[in-house]
């Protein structure tokens, strides 16, 4: 089997999305690159949604899409399920959201992009998408966060993309996966950090491959604009961000032996980071683990939510 030939398990979580599913599953049968297969976990939707998913599984045959009931215990779990109970011998992973619109060339443009790394080293590729409104229009790119480089010192604080753009290779998906029985915040961000924390390669496409539809229901929304930044600092202040990386860091802390030496010295320094009260410490330690956020605004904050213990 050559390298364009490769088997991508497309790994969809499903709940309630009538309204918008179809469009998405006909944009993955839209793909340049035609060989995957799809799975959806339904978290217990009680809309339409099984009955859509019936119709296309008929129309496109059990071995293209596959139905099975997801765990019932939020959508992070049911993305991290899907990634552990695959048995589909695929080489590859991608992650599906019920209410996007994939661009034709998003799964063979990931492919061409992590391929030539290997399937021993695990790799993690990620993309901005196009913004759009609840019917489709055009609302303007995601943030770029092409530099600095994706890395642990970046993950350990900060996710990188979205879930929705994700495509990752059997050894992170063994990784990832591991996920599962403990609670990170999210799949995508849970993603970035285990895959860099064990020296996994991060691969950051500055180009859209999704469509990613926001339309109020979102789990998890753009982060595009100034208004959601102070959302996010709003809810960061009051310790929303602090009650996160708690489990985040529970999970890190539980696999820390899959993390390589100076990234659990990296994971170390920010969990001691969290204690300190002095601003003088608090840039020592920075400094000394590199640990940054995407923006000057963003750095600022990371201070003194350090300084106020909020981080």
């Amino acid at each position: 089997m050559t390298e364009l030939r490769k088997q991508v398990s497309v790994l969809m979580g499903t709940y309630n999305g009538a309204r918008h599913i179809k469009e998405q599953l006909r944009s993955i049968a839209a793909q340049d690159y035609p060989h995957w297969t799809l799975t959806a976990s339904d978290d217990g939707s009680s809309d339409g949604t099984l009955g859509i998913l019936a119709g296309f599984q008929k129309e496109w045959g059990e071995g293209r899409l596959k139905v099975v009931k997801g765990p019932g215990m939020g959508f992070c779990r049911n993305f991290l399920g899907l990634a552990m109970r695959d048995r589909t011998g695929s080489d590859y992973f991608a992650w599906a959201d019920q209410d996007d619109v994939w661009l034709p060339s998003k799964l063979g443009r990931a492919l061409r992009l992590i391929a030539p790394y290997g399937e021993e080293l695990p790799v993690l590729y990620c993309a901005r998408t196009r913004i759009t409104d609840a019917s489709g229009l055009d609302q303007g790119l995601s943030p770029l966060r092409q530099t600095p480089p994706p890395g642990f010192s970046n993950a350990v604080i900060q996710s990188l993309a979205g879930a929705n753009t994700m495509v990752f290779n059997r050894k992170a998906r063994d990784l990832i996966a591991k996920g599962y029985h403990f609670e990170p915040v999210s799949h995508d961000w849970w993603a970035y950090q285990i895959v860099s924390g064990a020296g996994g390669m991060v691969v950051y496409d500055p180009n859209a491959t999704v469509r990613y539809r926001q339309h109020g229901l979102n789990i998890i929304g753009s982060n595009n604009g100034l208004m959601a930044f102070l959302g996010r600092a709003r809810r960061a202040w009051r310790n929303g961000l602090r009650a996160m990386n708690d489990r985040n860091f529970l999970a890190l802390r539980a696999l820390e032996g899959f993390l390589t030496a100076p990234n659990r010295e990296t994971l170390e320094g920010v969990l001691s980071l969290r204690s300190k009260r002095n601003p003088l410490d608090i840039r020592r330690l920075i400094k000394r683990y590199n640990i940054f956020r995407r923006s000057p605004i963003q750095q600022a904050a990371l201070y003194l939510g350090f300084m106020a213990q909020r981080v």
